[in-house]
């Protein structure tokens, strides 16, 4: 059997964007089907149904992974443990290494206590891990360094994983328990207002406008995997942010993986501002060129899951830092995508047309 891979971005349509990736590879004549994330509870029977139409009706899967516990990445695989043989899911669960979190709860004397305070602030993973353990799948780790088939995780590694999980808004009895959390609640209300008040200004090629304010911890806690399959490097980054992308480039030289240098880029956060920088963008997949191409760039697919109700995602400048790289930017937007090589060919599936280039960008 000729090996080849192809990887799916299930467009999960909804006021919100979500993400729900599939794929499937072949190496050395042996094939291997690997779901990176479900999307809303909702979705799961669209993930399920594209399973069993375009991967010859499976009854196993051997890899289902959760980048994070958001409700629009884990809710819908719960539909997918429920209709498959699922070899091992691989989950972080906090409550799992209560023992090392305690002495960063100041306010938590006892571990059944905090256990069970963490089970009550992340319900999808909970819902999957009750899942798993009914139907006997085995739960995994994966922290920096485990291999999930043919991908390597690059990121979280444990310490920071665990730093996340104290200092995030959803466990304020944390040691970050100090912060004023009314001026925290009010933050969070202006960063709203702003973000529905943005305006757009002209923007000369190269330039690139990221935003100052930091993703959340739980998108922090993001796993990016990265793997080559047929000569080609692929990262997937879930909702990753710049420090979980920048931990994940500094450990990629562990995993075989010299940046930059990424042929399929799963665009973080659906294309958020918050999630890149312009040095993390250079880093990761080059610098920016000088000149704008002539044919639009290519040299890398940018692959970006948003809905198309969503009218935050995808921002403009985060296209344009694509673009600026040599990339051809990808959308879901109302469509299923997907990106392959050497994959059996599908009917009524045409070649898809990257969005176009913006001239302006987010002020």
């Amino acid at each position: 059997m000729i090996d080849f891979f192809e990887i799916d971005f299930i467009d999960i349509e909804s006021k919100k964007s979500g993400d729900a990736i599939p794929l499937r590879y072949c190496v050395s004549g042996d094939t291997y089907i690997h779901v990176t994330d479900g999307g809303f509870q909702g979705s799961g029977e669209a993930v399920v149904n594209h399973i069993r139409k375009y991967y010859e009706n499976p009854r196993r899967i051997d890899h289902v992974v959760v980048t994070h516990p958001d409700g629009d990445h884990a809710g819908g695989l719960r539909t997918v443990l429920d209709e498959f043989d699922v070899s091992t899911l691989w989950m972080l669960r906090p409550w799992e290494y209560t023992e090392e979190l305690l002495p960063k709860f100041p306010t938590y004397t006892s571990a059944d206590r905090l256990r069970s305070r963490l089970r009550s602030i992340y319900p999808n993973i909970v819902a999957l891990e009750e899942l798993a353990q009914e139907k006997g799948i085995p739960i995994a780790e994966p922290f920096q360094g485990a291999h999930i088939g043919e991908f390597g995780v690059l990121a979280p590694s444990k310490e920071r994983y665990l730093d996340l999980v104290a200092s995030s808004e959803r466990t304020p009895e944390s040691m970050a328990a100090g912060r004023d959390e009314s001026k925290s609640q009010a933050g969070g209300l202006f960063a709203e207002a702003a973000r529905q008040v943005v305006q757009f200004v002209k923007a000369v090629w190269g330039a690139e406008n990221f935003s100052e304010e930091p993703t959340s911890a739980e998108n922090e806690m993001s796993v990016v995997q990265y793997a080559k399959l047929c000569s080609k490097t692929i990262m997937l980054t879930g909702d990753a942010g710049r420090e979980a992308l920048t931990e994940a480039a500094d450990y990629a030289p562990n995993m075989g993986l010299f940046l930059p240098g990424i042929d399929r880029f799963q665009v973080p956060h659906h294309g958020s501002r918050r999630n890149l920088s312009t040095e993390l963008a250079d880093r990761l997949l080059g610098k920016r060129l000088t000149d704008r191409p002539e044919n639009g760039g290519g040299s890398f697919s940018a692959i970006i899951s948003a809905a198309k109700e969503d009218e935050d995602h995808p921002k403009k400048a985060v296209v344009r830092a694509m673009y600026h790289r040599g990339g051809a930017v990808i959308t879901t937007e109302g469509v299923n995508i997907r990106t392959s090589y050497n994959a059996p060919e599908r009917e009524g599936w045409t070649p898809v047309t990257p969005v176009e280039y913006p001239d302006d960008q987010e002020e």
